[in-house]
């Protein structure tokens, strides 16, 4: 029989954006906590929250959001984590659970570590879902069904607090991979970090044509260029944290990349179609193998 009691008792999520209430209206759903509640720099992101009934109270004072929670969730930008570890380390009591869903993972044990006390346990976390919306209002419980979850806890991290975070993801519908840190960062350069940035700059290109070819560009959008689009849409200061905190590893495979479109370019210029078709046969297995793991 599976188990269907709660994790938690009381839950706090820091950033009640797209993930954060994703994850929230999951906890609720699936019941995994006695009760959920926020914090969030904005007003009106938390009036919105309660106004949709996403958690049981929602507050811009992070000290009431963490009173008695056995679970800290931050979902804010990569790059306020620094500030945010410095403001909740005083009200976390022994025992505690603080575990995030950035995209950049040293970067948490780098500017959140710091700031845990003893018996607290920090479990890095990166759920590898989300959409180009943002805001309480575009999380829903779904979001993370089928999609990969990756824990990436230090070594010497508390085995059942690991044990619980992964339990979580597990029963909001995610597969759970755990992974260190820094390997984590170079994998999402390739897969995540570097597509971004690539949609942003095509995407970018094309707002700087002239007028007339610019509109034509918009009518005549492709399925490529539309996905493009959607990419370019993210949250731009969420893209701008990790790109900033994850430079090292970014601009290692940006380089890499440099180098291939220089050999796509050479071959174009000099109409060497073997070496055309070759490289584009090798690059649609990729596309097979991720409709296979069913990530399409």
């Amino acid at each position: 029989m599976t188990d269907i009691s709660p994790l938690f008792g009381r839950v706090a999520i820091i950033g009640i954006g797209l993930i954060g209430s994703s994850l929230a209206r999951a906890l609720v759903e699936y019941r995994l906590a006695q009760e959920v509640v926020c914090a969030d720099r904005s007003a009106e992101a938390c009036a919105k929250a309660m106004e949709l009934g996403i958690v049981a109270t929602a507050t811009t004072d992070l000290a009431d959001a963490l009173e008695g929670s056995e679970l800290v969730v931050l979902a804010t930008p990569v790059g306020s984590f620094a500030e945010v570890g410095e403001r909740i380390g005083p009200h976390l009591r022994p025992g505690t659970i603080v575990t995030d869903v950035g995209s950049v993972k040293q970067a948490v044990l780098r500017d959140v570590g710091p700031h845990i006390p003893a018996g607290v346990h920090l479990i890095p976390g990166h759920p590898v879902a989300g959409t180009e919306h943002s805001g309480p209002e575009s999380g829903f419980a779904t979001l993370f069904e089928g999609r990969w979850c990756i824990l990436t806890p230090p070594p010497a991290a508390n085995p059942e607090a690991v044990a619980k975070v992964e339990e979580m993801w597990r029963r909001v519908g995610s597969k759970v991979e755990l992974m260190e840190a820094n390997h984590h960062d170079r994998v999402l350069a390739i897969t995540s970090h570097l597509p971004h940035l690539i949609a942003y700059t095509i995407v970018g290109t094309a707002s700087d044509l002239e007028e007339s070819t610019q509109s034509e560009v918009i009518k005549f959008s492709a399925g490529g260029f539309r996905d493009f689009t959607r990419i370019a849409a993210s949250d731009p200061i969420m893209w701008r944290d990790i790109f900033l905190n994850n430079r090292e590893a970014v601009l290692e495979v940006l380089q890499r990349f440099t180098e291939d479109l220089t050999a796509l370019q050479r071959a174009i210029r000099w109409g060497e179609g073997q070496h055309l078709q070759d490289h584009f046969t090798k690059t649609r297995a990729i596309r097979r193998g991720i409709i296979d793991a069913r990530q399409a």
